[in-house]
């Protein structure tokens, strides 16, 4: 069930209906979200709930088992079964035929043949995003830094909390159940918040990220077809429309939380006013970012023990944080840009400043988010390719002229993207990603009447999946 569908919509208001019918036991609320999580998940392929049930299952009581086991011989086997159960998991359903067809191609660039053995897999949808969930959880008991929760249903629906289930934020265990396990209060201001971050993320998705799909698709389908403006207009079309739409999948997410009363962290802080690659991902899917930091990089030995080990890590990390992305070659590269990115940039400047204002030095901040921006379109077109031949493609000849088609394609992308702009420029100035709902009433009202105008008039009518669904 996708966010943006009438379906979803009769669902939230169903649940709201339940929800707040027994708003007096929040244990009694808690049960009427984590059914209505399984549902919404259902939907998709209800096969899927197994492994969901599994992943809840194990670390429910994994965890209690190494809360109370002392012997650290038996808490690091007790880790390693959570350990080869998620991953083992998400490794079958999402890597087993990319493994298996590289090695086959491995084998023939050394002259030996063989058979490629493949399955018709499908990819369950959210999988990497609940598999990290509850590894973090896990973790976070091992390392006496969080004590196991009472309640499997508590538990249960922290894994499976419908608003950020299939595409994050990745929420913490130390930050989502203990709004889980105690009574929410729902006011005026969350109310608030929650109506601004639904319409807005309902507006990036539909009307920007959807419209720049339109232009986005053509071009990468049958590259060939096109040169010079309209192979760079694709791509600053793609750079805009993964971020609307990630980012309106989470602000959808948060809003929808905070009616509800809970509060889910920030997955997006404005990526694209990045001054540097360190400050790029504290910004963007920042769930997914801190949790590779938390999770791996730290482990690895962070910035300790010299340069080379720090680049080390830095690459270790960034390409699984590629491979995390997807199956593919593609994402695996574009890992490792951002990895080169982050460690040439601690090579020239070992103490980056993050989220230096622009009125304080405008022309070194600007030149520096410029740079930064050239930088991460780049990797954005490592990203997007359907097949690598495109990427040379691409870089030989996006610096042609503006035919016909691309003067047609400039006009639609500047027309759907333009509102970005101003209310961005907005949240960045103000350092307020709520900023406008703290307008006066009136013009609050008449902000959200226009952009649920703006959905109506110029969204996409077709509900197009979100792009993170995938992975």
């Amino acid at each position: 069930m996708l966010f943006n569908s009438y379906a979803f919509i009769a669902f939230f208001a169903a649940v709201l209906v339940l929800y707040f019918a027994v708003q007096r036991n929040y244990k009694w609320q808690n049960f009427v979200l984590l059914g209505a999580s399984y549902w919404f998940y259902g939907q998709w392929d209800a096969r899927f709930l197994g492994l969901l049930a599994a992943s809840t299952i194990i670390d429910y009581f994994v965890g209690r088992r190494l809360h109370a086991e002392v012997e650290p011989g038996r808490r690091r086997g007790l880790l390693g079964i959570s350990l080869a159960a998620n991953l083992g998991i998400l490794g079958f359903f999402k890597y087993f035929n990319f493994f298996a067809e590289s090695a086959t191609d491995l084998l023939g660039v050394l002259g030996l043949n063989a058979d490629p053995t493949t399955l018709n897999i499908i990819l369950p949808v959210g999988i990497s995003f609940y598999t990290f969930q509850t590894l973090s959880y896990t973790f976070d008991i091992y390392r006496r830094k969080l004590e196991p929760v009472g309640s499997f249903t508590d538990f249960a629906l922290f894994v499976a909390f419908f608003p950020q289930l299939v595409a994050g934020p990745i929420e913490r265990a130390s930050r989502l159940l203990p709004q889980i396990v105690r009574p929410r209060v729902v006011d005026i201001r969350q109310i608030n918040a929650g109506v601004f971050l639904m319409l807005w993320g309902y507006f990036k998705k539909a009307v920007i990220a959807d419209q720049m799909a339109l232009l986005v698709q053509p071009v990468f389908a049958s590259h060939t077809a096109y040169d010079g403006a309209e192979l760079l207009i694709a791509l600053l079309a793609f750079t805009v429309q993964i971020y609307c739409d990630f980012s309106g999948y989470s602000d959808i997410a948060r809003g929808v939380a905070k009616i509800l009363g809970f509060d889910l962290m920030i997955n997006f802080k404005l990526p694209y006013f990045a001054l540097n690659p360190s400050d790029f991902w504290l910004r963007w899917h920042v769930s997914l970012s801190t949790w590779l930091r938390d999770y791996l990089y730290i482990p690895l030995g962070g910035n300790r023990g010299g340069t080379l080990k720090t680049q080390r890590n830095l690459a270790i990390t960034m390409l699984l944080g590629g491979l995390w992305h997807g199956a593919a070659w593609n994402f695996i590269i574009w890992g490792a840009w951002h990895g080169t990115l982050l460690a040439l940039y601690r090579r020239f400047d070992p103490n980056p400043v993050h989220d230096r204002p622009i009125i304080g030095n405008p022309a070194r901040a600007l030149g520096q988010m410029g740079l930064m921006f050239v930088l991460t379109v780049f990797g954005w077109l490592l990203f997007r390719v359907e097949t690598l031949d495109q990427i040379p493609y691409f870089m030989l000849n996006m610096a042609g002229g503006l035919g016909e088609t691309g003067a047609d394609m400039i006009h639609r992308f500047a027309f759907f993207s333009w509102p970005l702009l101003p209310i961005q420029i907005w949240q960045y100035r103000t350092r307020n990603l709520l900023a406008p709902t703290t307008l006066p009433a009136v013009p609050r009202l008449l902000l959200y009447a226009a952009i649920f105008a703006g959905i109506v008039i110029f969204g996409v009518r077709e509900s197009m999946e979100f792009i993170y669904f995938q992975f």
